[in-house]
């Protein structure tokens, strides 16, 4: 974390070992086979099932857990996978309350839906310790796919199982994308993100390239005469701006910078926070930022954003899981400057409206104690290689092929989706169907 060890205010182990721990147990624990029997028999099992609907990746929701409520949890696992490959994450991370659970029958009735995200990872798990997809005879094919996060893992995957052979290049030092690097650890405790890409992996074809992106030691001219076909699943790669005096102080950084440390660290104890942190940005990056700082011992911690709650990114569960964490909500307040000598000390928001000329400020502004900001604010493509844009993603089709012929396109990077891993994950799937069957004259 750049410049956090200098930084007046910022320190590691505010807390007792055991307090870290007990705040960054599972956000939501497996469901035990009991559990499971009783949170399946509340299904409905609708015909014209709204859950499956409104899952981006298309699984059969009231089929799966049909087959959990009958003892075979493993059956309902390769309902779910044979959709979402990564859907041990997804059960996970995924924002369900907004998704297939929102528009559960149960609660429209009853205002409790059928906990469709528990019991989807009650399945998946059944399946972990063994891969239960072989590949087709090879084809003789071979797709380089650059990025190893959820879409680029998700195209590997379904290519693999067609036969073709896969070269998975990715800029980190380990594969898993965001899943590994950027989102709260309490959503995924106990290594999951590395035992699912190692599970993933095992099918079998698949090699990883790690340390390359487009760029450096990558250019597309050449993979494109290289393989077959390309599929970019490239990511976002910058963090936007404050755009306000100050932000090159000490102790400003980028939240997901933050989250990075604090997934790939092995002790907890050692990880530097601020005493007083503010967190800008409405996204559920800013969130779990927010949250994990509150976690780690930060004396008190605010997420601010520029509109009001009904406007954040982050849904009203995450909104009120901050808030139960001690986490401050501020709106209707934009950064106007970072204070300080050298380091933060204070930070200067101005006090907005929304009105017919869109945002603007009312004139007043306040300042909040500073000695840690972190930037949630949007993040931004690189370079595009040529490939033609739609607004700042790449444009796609609806089957991920951009302007450039042989070169496919998935996840964060690409235009069409929410910025979501089960987003990422169709996405993924959907391109590699399509190269399949471009590359095999379908």
């Amino acid at each position: 974390m750049p410049n956090s060890q200098s930084t007046p205010g910022i320190a590691a182990g505010r807390l007792e070992s055991q307090a870290y721990q007990d705040n960054f147990t599972d956000l939501h624990p497996r469901l035990d086979d009991h559990e499971a029997l009783v949170a399946a028999d509340r299904c409905y099992f609708c015909h014209d099932a709204p859950c499956m609907e409104a899952c981006p990746t298309t699984i059969d929701i009231p089929l799966f857990i049909r087959q959990i409520a009958t003892g075979t949890a493993e059956s309902a696992a390769m309902t779910i996978l044979n959709q979402n490959i990564l859907g041990g994450m997804c059960a996970r991370v995924c924002p369900t309350e907004t998704l297939c659970e929102e528009v559960c029958v149960r609660e429209t009735a009853e205002g409790k839906p059928v906990e469709i995200g528990r019991l989807q990872r009650y399945a998946t798990d059944t399946v972990m310790g063994a891969h239960p997809f072989t590949r087709a005879a090879a084809t003789g094919k071979t797709i380089a796919v650059v990025g190893a996060g959820p879409a680029g893992l998700s195209a590997a995957h379904r290519l693999a199982m067609h036969g073709h052979d896969v070269v998975m290049y990715d800029a980190r030092s380990k594969a898993g994308g965001l899943n590994e690097f950027g989102i709260a650890s309490y959503k995924s405790v106990d290594g999951f993100a590395t035992r699912e890409v190692d599970w993933l992996l095992s099918i079998g074809g698949i090699t990883v390239k790690l340390g390359q992106a487009l760029g450096n030691g990558l250019q597309l001219d050449e993979l494109s005469k290289r393989y077959d076909a390309v599929f970019l699943a490239i990511g976002l790669t910058g963090v936007n701006a404050l755009r306000c005096d100050g932000e090159d102080k000490d102790g400003v950084l980028d939240a997901v910078d933050f989250i990075e440390e604090l997934r790939q660290s092995s002790d907890l104890n050692t990880l530097p926070v601020g005493r007083h942190v503010v967190v800008i940005g409405g996204g559920m990056t800013a969130v779990d930022a927010a949250v994990q700082a509150k976690l780690l011992g930060a004396e008190d911690v605010s997420l601010v954003y520029r509109r009001g709650r009904d406007r954040m990114n982050a849904s009203p569960f995450e909104q009120d899981l901050a808030a139960s964490k001690g986490v401050r909500i501020i709106t209707h307040a934009a950064p106007k400057a970072v204070h300080g000598n050298g380091a933060v000390a204070e930070i200067e928001f101005a006090y907005t409206q929304d009105g017919p000329d869109g945002l603007t400020e009312t004139g007043e502004t306040f300042r909040l104690k500073a000695d840690q900001v972190m930037k949630a604010i949007g993040q931004r493509l690189g370079d595009a290689n040529g490939l033609d844009l739609d607004g700042n993603k790449i444009a796609v089709t609806d089957t991920g092929r951009t302007s450039r012929n042989g070169v496919w396109a998935g996840g964060d990077c690409a235009s069409g989706g929410d910025d979501l891993t089960v987003t990422a994950v169709a996405e993924g799937r959907d391109a590699a169907q399509d190269i399949h069957a471009t590359l095999m004259g379908g």
